[in-house]
């Protein structure tokens, strides 16, 4: 049943940056600009952080079958019209479906995986889960270059609906029911304040990404986004005391959870970062195609995914400690690394430093999943998923803003000092793999304070 829901949300998460490399196909074909491209992955990535905060609750009124039948349900229905988009007004239409559907996917396997693994195993089992939520982000460039050497942007999507079509399918088959739901109402004003707030926050973030980037228009909409996320903030404060909440946050009252979270979010900021910043520099100022560049970067992504298991049953049988330290410390060393790149640098050094980076990562993330969820009580695994999950989107947006910022101010200062363009675009990707790996050093002593193990709390 795992393995049915693992496979599920690798193949919806894919679909998070599947897009990437499709944007000059995109502009050609449906007459759009780069920039109104661009929001066929904007959109994916808001559409997550607005539902995401809603699936806590969500996930509590149905059952395992039904949760699954709606998520697989409106993913199918966003890739068949994203496939079939006369107008790129549909297409964004179709994106942001898919992307509701996904939003419920990764809460649902993450409840559902504590609550049916039992704990001595959970490592093991949550080893498979990184592959879904970790590698596929990392595959999606990739692999849409692939697909797109054979043709149109809707194969993208036209190869998707089969794949995802026999996983509903036989997902509904295997599929049985875990717990009972609780009948509870939701507070729509909490489920405004979340959408505004997670989805104002990481839309302005994701204007910094832009080439012609205004930032008092992107300063403004972020920070009005954590004005509000306050309001919803307090509003749930209240609501623990009288009633139910949409997002339990007494969930970070667990020390083991807080920590975990704190790490996961430095961790993933870092890995969306170098992200954000590795094709821009083979692109640029290397010269490789985006295939040239996916397939450059696909063996870093495939090690993690495939070092996945083996870390989890090592977490089983010593804990997390001697997995946690090496991997932070490894984090550090390889953005470190990407500090000296150069117009020269062997590929074969980019290909081992990257390697480096999401070894370490893998290292580091099924354990801190494990541990952080393993430290709540089971009827906090569907809030604790979804806190994970909405921060882990504000995470991604704020390290691709961070960097960008950090590379665009950097440049942007030398060429008006006289520098040449290349020579100064490169310092400032220098610059801003500096601010990366300062913030990983972070996740060194987060991993310090962490126990090696938890044990489950009976009640909240």
């Amino acid at each position: 049943m795992v393995r049915l829901l693992v496979l599920a949300t690798f193949v919806v998460i894919l679909n998070e940056t599947l897009m990437i490399n499709a944007i000059p196909r995109l502009m050609e074909s449906l007459h759009v600009t780069e920039q109104a491209a661009q929001w066929v992955s904007t959109a994916f990535m808001l559409t997550m952080a607005a539902v995401i905060p809603i699936t806590g609750w969500f996930l509590q009124r149905v059952t395992t079958r039904q949760g699954y039948a709606i998520a697989m349900g409106v993913f199918l229905a966003g890739t068949a019209l994203s496939a079939a988009a006369p107008t790129f007004t549909v297409l964004l239409l179709g994106r942001v479906v898919q992307a509701a559907g996904t939003a419920v996917m990764m809460p649902l396997l993450m409840t559902t995986l504590m609550t049916v693994v039992p704990e001595q195993d959970r490592g093991r089992v949550m080893g498979n889960v990184t592959l879904a939520i970790s590698v596929a982000p990392a595959l999606g460039p990739a692999v849409s270059g692939l697909i797109l050497q054979l043709g149109s942007w809707r194969l993208l999507f036209v190869a998707v609906l089969p794949i995802a079509g026999a996983v509903t399918y036989f997902g509904l088959r295997q599929l049985e029911n875990i717990g009972e739901p609780k009948v509870s109402s939701i507070d729509w004003f909490s489920a405004a304040m979340a959408t505004l707030g997670f989805g104002g926050l990481v839309y302005g973030l994701s204007l910094f990404g832009e080439v012609h980037v205004q930032l008092g228009p992107s300063i403004g909409i972020a920070l009005a986004g954590v004005a509000v996320i306050a309001i919803f903030v307090f509003r749930q404060l209240k609501l623990q005391r009288t009633g139910a909440p949409l997002m339990d946050l007494r969930a970070l009252k667990h020390r083991t959870f807080a920590l975990a979270l704190v790490f996961l979010c430095i961790a993933f900021l870092a890995m969306m970062g170098s992200m954000m910043l590795l094709p821009l520099y083979l692109q640029k100022l290397r010269g490789l195609t985006p295939l040239q560049t996916g397939l450059l970067l696909m063996p870093g992504g495939l090690a993690m995914g495939l070092l996945g298991p083996t870390v989890g049953k090592l977490y089983d049988r010593f804990g997390s400690r001697p997995l946690v330290l090496p991997g932070s410390i490894g984090m550090v060393l390889s953005l470190a690394g990407f500090t000296q790149v150069s117009t020269t640098m062997p590929y074969w050094q980019v290909l081992a430093l990257y390697g480096l980076l999401m070894v370490s990562l893998a290292a580091t993330f099924t354990p801190m999943f494990t541990l952080g969820m393993g430290a709540l009580p089971p009827d906090m695994y569907p809030h604790g998923s979804s806190i994970l999950g909405t921060l882990q989107q504000v995470a991604a947006a704020l390290g691709t803003a961070l960097v960008v910022t950090v590379m665009s101010a950097r440049t942007g200062q030398l060429m008006a000092d006289g520098t040449p363009a290349a020579a100064a675009q490169l310092s400032g990707m220098k610059l801003a793999f500096v601010v990366a790996a300062a913030l990983a050093v972070a996740t060194v002593v987060v991993a310090a304070l962490l126990p090696n193990r938890t044990t489950t709390p009976v009640h909240a």
